[in-house]
């Protein structure tokens, strides 16, 4: 009997999904809760698993293509046994992934759906031969981002002996194959000119193609304004290093200049609420909120990707410190889950010491403000009748020019510099 697994319902509110890479091929024996699909949904990929035991017959679509929730994904023979009810997996789908790919821990399948999909490999005809075998036997064991990578050099993970847990393919793997190849070049002096001109075309897909989309649509349908200040920050860096000393004595989080600024800017969004907000264009709605949600920026292996510390307005700043430092560390290793990046009502986007001196920042939307750090730098600035030697950051700051005007955002960004000026503001409970 030929069973159809439909796309599952892959994340609250979710209506289609971009199907970012096949994990079995036609031919291949599944069996329960076998990963058969690697899809992307908002900013977080998810494997789908299978509710039965069979062999894969068809497949629907090709990596790139976008799919409905509830259209035709796989086929599989199951050998003539009645196959589950489709309701019964529809949340079938497995969070869990790593190195770099971001997943999203779903609902589990409602109890006995696993008993339901078993199906005894003895009441099957042998399944027929895969059309392609791969080198060694069976499905090499690698996370998805390594899957991916394989891919894209064009490397046969069956061939690859994995130095990982059970024999599993690491990048370390792909790297010392990368770097046998090289030398085997060298050697023979090989010079590829074929084409030396022509690039190399590569479908845009998985995260940064919605990554692409988000910014293209942020930037085409919102007019921004970008509002430029520099801030003195010397009494708050010497504050900060004075922090941190006291604090290598008791193993406490390092600081950064980040739970700072957040701190700064849940007390200015106290006072203008309009820009701790969403904007919704199509229903003409803008909706203020309470809690101040910050997103911090976070660049990853898979791309951008936003993780969200949430109630700024109620941490102390060395909690603060430690959520910062966790939900980024989790969106770098892929396991911040989809509620840990989703919900933010403001951003704040950093580049580090190679911060530059200005930049653009493009909103989030639908949030309407996000504040963008630039590198500290040594300046001669003028004080008490003369130029001291002072540390100076510029914060570039962007916002939805519809719900806030260049007087509000000026006074948002002024606020922000007088409390990171006199740090002892920070700290005061008005």
């Amino acid at each position: 009997m030929t069973y159809t697994m439909k796309l599952p319902d892959v994340g609250e509110g979710v209506a289609e999904a971009e199907l970012v890479e096949w994990l079995v091929a036609v031919g291949d024996e599944v069996t329960p809760d076998s990963a058969l699909a690697e899809v992307l949904t908002d900013k977080a990929t998810v494997e789908v698993s299978c509710p039965v035991s069979g062999v894969v017959t068809a497949l629907h679509g090709e990596p790139g293509d976008v799919l409905a929730v509830g259209s035709d994904l796989v086929e599989i023979d199951t050998g003539g046994d009645t196959p589950p009810e489709t309701s019964d997996i529809a949340g079938a789908a497995d969070g869990g992934n790593e190195e770099g790919v971001v997943g999203a821990p779903l609902d589990p399948p409602s109890a006995g759906a696993p008993e339901q999909a078993a199906v005894a490999a003895t009441e099957r005809p042998d399944p027929p031969p895969p059309p392609a075998p791969a080198p060694s036997e069976g499905r090499a064991s690698a996370a998805p981002a390594v899957r991916r990578r394989a891919r894209e050099l064009g490397v046969d993970l069956g061939s690859v002996r994995g130095s990982g847990p059970d024999g599993r393919v690491v990048h370390a793997d792909l790297d010392r194959l990368i770097a046998a190849g090289s030398d085997r070049r060298r050697a023979v002096g090989a010079v590829d000119t074929d084409g030396a001109d022509a690039g190399h075309p590569e479908p845009v897909r998985g995260i940064r193609r919605r990554i692409a989309e988000r910014l293209t649509a942020a930037w085409t349908e919102i007019p921004h304004i970008t509002y430029v200040e520099s801030v003195d920050v010397t009494e708050l860096e010497r504050l900060r290093a004075e922090l941190n000393r006291q604090g290598e004595q008791h193993g406490a989080t390092r600081l950064t200049m980040l739970p700072f600024l957040a701190v700064a800017m849940a007390i200015a969004c106290s006072e203008q609420p309009t820009i701790n907000a969403h904007y919704d264009h199509d229903e003409q709605v803008l909706t203020r909120f309470d809690g101040v949600h910050i997103g911090i920026a976070t660049q990853t292996d898979g791309g951008l990707l936003v993780p969200v510390v949430r109630h700024v307005e109620d941490r102390r700043l060395r909690d603060l410190a430690a959520e910062i430092a966790r939900v980024t560390e989790a969106a770098r290793n892929g396991s911040a889950t989809r509620d840990e990046l989703s919900g933010s009502t403001i951003t704040i986007t950093s580049l580090g010491a190679i911060g530059g001196v200005t930049t653009t920042p493009i909103l989030n939307a639908p949030e309407v403000a996000i504040v963008g750090v630039n590198k500290i730098e040594t300046r001669p600035v003028w004080r008490d009748d003369r130029f001291e030697p002072r540390q100076v950051l510029n914060l570039s700051s962007s916002f939805d020019h519809r719900m806030v005007d260049g007087w509000d955002a000026a006074i948002f960004v002024q606020r922000i510099k007088a409390l990171l000026e006199t740090p002892a503001l920070l700290f005061v409970d008005d």
